[in-house]
């Protein structure tokens, strides 16, 4: 029942909710055009573009720049002060993950990847970018930085599945990771392999991370999907 006490575009709002319940679609699917929607509502497309507004406004949709809108996700709550694999968190929540690799080469590094990893100007680093999925959907992207001489037989096959369980498996000991989050407007590239809207900001990361002696073996870039992930902490007041 349309409660017509409402301006119309929140009407045609509960309308959608109301029928993505009943169609039980599930989170990830597309709903339908605007153009269908007017027409299943009897309204023009500007209220049923107004009654998107709200939705994705309400996080309950999302829109993928040249694809469609969404039903969204449940935001992946992602704990800041544990060091753990995207693969690790994705199975633990009971995703698919996997990896695109979008580059992998061998590089000079420059002065501030020399300053993070403490290489000279003459030691080859990897440099990799990968679009971090699940379920295939494009959840990161992340640029990555490794020392030659720490991974010699490091390949595209293994950055396609864990580069954690990699390094571990080389009988090496993960310890910390140091990083600085950001608040960022998505450049063009961010834009198109995430699917975000281009005035959507979204959190980036800084980090490097180290094994128990000390060394430095990685330093990343890492941009998360906004409507996927949400960071969550607990602060403790100091007590004197």
């Amino acid at each position: 029942m349309w409660d017509k006490s409402l301006p119309l575009y929140k009407q045609i709002a509960n309308r959608i909710k109301e029928d993505i319940i009943s169609a039980k679609l599930a989170q990830g699917d597309a709903i339908p055009t605007e153009t269908k929607l007017a027409h299943s509502y009897g309204v023009s497309r500007v209220t049923v573009r107004q009654a998107i507004k709200l939705l994705v406004e309400e996080k309950l949709l999302y829109r993928v720049q040249g694809s469609g809108t969404y039903i969204s996700h449940n935001k992946v709550e992602h704990n800041i002060y544990k060091l753990q694999s995207f693969t690790e968190e994705m199975i633990r929540l009971d995703h698919q993950p996997s990896n695109e690799i979008i580059e992998f080469q061998l590089t000079l590094p420059s002065v501030e990847v020399q300053d993070v990893l403490n290489v000279s100007e003459d030691d080859k680093v990897y440099y990799i970018k990968r679009l971090r999925l699940a379920d295939k959907e494009a959840f990161i992207l992340e640029e990555s930085y490794l020392p030659v001489e720490l991974f010699p037989d490091l390949s595209i096959d293994v950055m396609k599945e864990s580069k954690y369980d990699y390094i571990e498996q080389k009988g090496h000991q993960i310890d910390k990771r140091y990083g600085e989050l950001y608040p960022i407007m998505p450049t063009k590239e961010i834009v198109d392999f995430l699917h975000v809207e281009e005035n959507e900001p979204l959190l980036y990361l800084k980090a490097f991370s180290t094994f128990v002696q000390g060394t430095v073996f990685e330093y990343s870039k890492i941009y998360f999907h906004p409507s996927k992930y949400v960071f969550k902490f607990i602060s403790l007041k100091d007590r004197e």
